[in-house]
């Protein structure tokens, strides 16, 4: 036998790379993984969209506008109410300070959840009388932060509120305090 052949047998043979388990974590799992979880959030990003910003915002450049022109107008007009919800028939009094204000004959309601587009609602209130509307809505059983919209069909004007809804409690809606003189 030849020296060569000997010396080899003495010496520990060393593993084989695809017995070692550090290969297969290290070397073949965790890039195998990585791959997996790009396509799955690939696939994720392609399929969810999201929703449509659905006040009053233009853009210019590149910075955003609120259009606050229908709330002024409402300060101006003085105009409030209050909403009461009742399981899905909603009453809305719309109170006007001034005699020569005409009372729409319907008010357009915008409920959007802020969240979670599916939850949107918007619904007609018929005038019945003395400024009071009356009308029905589907609400989503589970509580939930929504931002509500009163407004003209012309859409001329607009009251806003923010509440948790469903509720037993009458919601306010006032103009805002911001367009008033110090």
């Amino acid at each position: 036998m030849n020296k060569t052949t000997t010396k080899n047998a003495t010496q520990p043979i060393s593993k084989l790379w695809y017995k070692n388990y550090m290969v297969w974590i290290f070397v073949i799992g965790l890039p195998v993984f990585v791959v997996i979880a790009c396509i799955f959030f690939i696939i994720y990003s392609v399929q969810i969209k999201d929703s449509v910003v659905r006040d009053d915002w233009y853009m210019d450049g590149k910075t955003l506008y609120a259009d606050v022109s229908k709330d002024k107008l409402a300060h101006d007009l003085g105009l409030n109410g209050v909403m009461d919800i009742q399981q899905n028939h909603v009453n809305f009094q719309l109170h006007a300070p001034t005699q020569d204000f005409h009372i729409p004959d319907e008010l357009k309601i915008e409920i959007s959840h802020a969240t979670q587009v599916q939850k949107d609602r918007d619904l007609t209130l018929k005038h019945l009388a003395n400024g009071k509307f009356s009308g029905m809505v589907d609400f989503d059983p589970d509580a939930g932060k929504y931002y509500i919209i009163v407004h003209n069909p012309e859409n001329s004007w607009r009251l806003r509120s923010t509440h948790i809804l469903p509720t037993d409690k009458k919601i306010d809606f006032k103009p805002l305090t911001s367009f008033d003189n110090p």
